[in-house]
């Protein structure tokens, strides 16, 4: 077997600590989820005590604070968590399990002490929960035209509106959801914590998806849906801030997923060349394929080096919102990139349903459209460069 591992770059970034978190994450997707990440991708769902085994080895906890359950770590220990469940090649593995990685930081770094303590403990030991509901039918990236509509009646707002392509959605016990309490735009949206089990709450699962089988993606409908005020997470018509609050750990989410599976996509398109024989030889002996290694490895290793740059920034407080929507595009282009010339080099092999790379295959487009589609990326980076 092809060591992949070897062509890792080298990096400052990683101590001890964080290679024996690779170690522990290998030895439990290895041990609990690899052998049966087909079948889940199949059947459309992940079981629901993964979230139990994935709290005893401490991944759902990463990065939460201590009083709540949660294990201090640093924007490397999640990168390095990316990395490991994206080697089954299944995005649906990382964007389900870990949806409390989005969903719950605005809840701890703008919610109520009484919220926090109801929510937080029982979503990191894997009993409960939790989504972010932000995107509708008629806005996903443009946040600024949220329609879902909040509306004061006492002590509670009564919440009318749709949201969709929700991950975790119909496992959900809470939602995190963006509503509009106000005028149009960005001034005028808060945050609710939801309970799923509210009377007018209801769901509808969205299983005709391209990739990311494996996770429950949901439309989440509230039809006048009674939140009490001090569900309020943050001020109200204060909402943006913590929305945006996590665009940045998102999106160093994405990359490091988009790294790996290119990284799986080198090594498996390698592994085949190396005992596929065409015209009398191997593949990995014709010059046109190792060529399509070498240009897949540089830019895995260019990526790897964008993203651990900006990693490393964002943990300083200096990354540049440039920099993290650039690096977002870079990442889902070479997984773009890898996808294919794996994809090439097994020919009808890869095509065939079961394989890593038609799973990786997949996950393509989602990547480049997710977390903010590679256009708005671009377009947000030049206006940052004040162009």
């Amino acid at each position: 077997m092809f060591d992949i591992d070897a062509s890792r770059l080298a990096s400052p970034y990683y101590n001890e600590e964080h290679q024996e978190w690779r170690n522990q994450l290998r030895r439990f997707v290895n041990r609990e989820i690899s052998p049966f990440i087909n079948q889940w991708d199949e059947d459309g769902q992940l079981p629901a005590e993964l979230w139990k085994k994935a709290a005893d080895v401490g991944l759902l906890q990463m990065g939460f604070p201590e009083n709540y359950g949660g294990i201090e770590t640093d924007a490397f220990h999640m990168i390095v968590a990316a990395e490991e469940l994206a080697r089954t090649g299944a995005g649906g593995l990382y964007a389900s399990l870990m949806i409390h990685g989005i969903a719950l930081p605005p809840l701890l770094h703008y919610g109520s002490e009484a919220l926090k303590d109801r929510v937080i403990p029982s979503v990191l030991r894997g009993d409960k929960h939790i989504s972010l509901a932000i995107t509708e039918p008629e806005a996903g990236s443009d946040v600024a035209n949220i329609q879902c509509r909040a509306v004061r009646d006492g002590d509670n707002y009564i919440v009318t509106g749709e949201k969709t392509y929700i991950t975790g959605g119909m496992r959900a016990n809470w939602f995190t959801a963006a509503v509009r309490t106000g005028s149009e735009g960005f001034g005028g949206i808060s945050l609710l914590l939801i309970p799923a089990d509210t009377e007018g709450v209801s769901r509808q699962l969205l299983d005709k998806k391209q990739g990311w089988w494996c996770s429950d993606t949901a439309s989440i409908f509230f039809d006048q849906v009674r939140v009490p005020i001090s569900n309020l997470i943050g001020s109200e018509n204060q909402g943006f801030l913590p929305i945006v609050h996590n665009f940045n750990r998102e999106r160093l989410g994405i990359a490091a997923s988009c790294v790996e599976y290119s990284r799986a996509c080198l090594q498996d398109a390698i592994e085949w060349a190396q005992e596929r024989q065409t015209f009398g030889k191997r593949l990995a002996n014709h010059q046109v394929i190792r060529h399509k290694f070498a240009q897949m490895l540089q830019r895995i290793n260019a990526t790897q080096a964008y993203m651990e740059l900006c990693t490393w920034a964002e943990q300083q407080g200096q990354l540049k919102v440039a920099d993290i929507a650039l690096l977002k595009v870079q990442a889902t282009e070479t997984l773009e990139f890898c996808a294919r010339e794996a994809m090439q080099v097994l020919g009808g092999a890869g095509y065939m349903r079961g394989g890593r790379i038609e799973r990786i295959y997949r996950e393509v487009r989602v990547n480049a459209i997710g977390g903010g589609s590679e256009e708005i990326m671009r377009d947000l980076a030049s206006r940052q460069m004040g162009i």
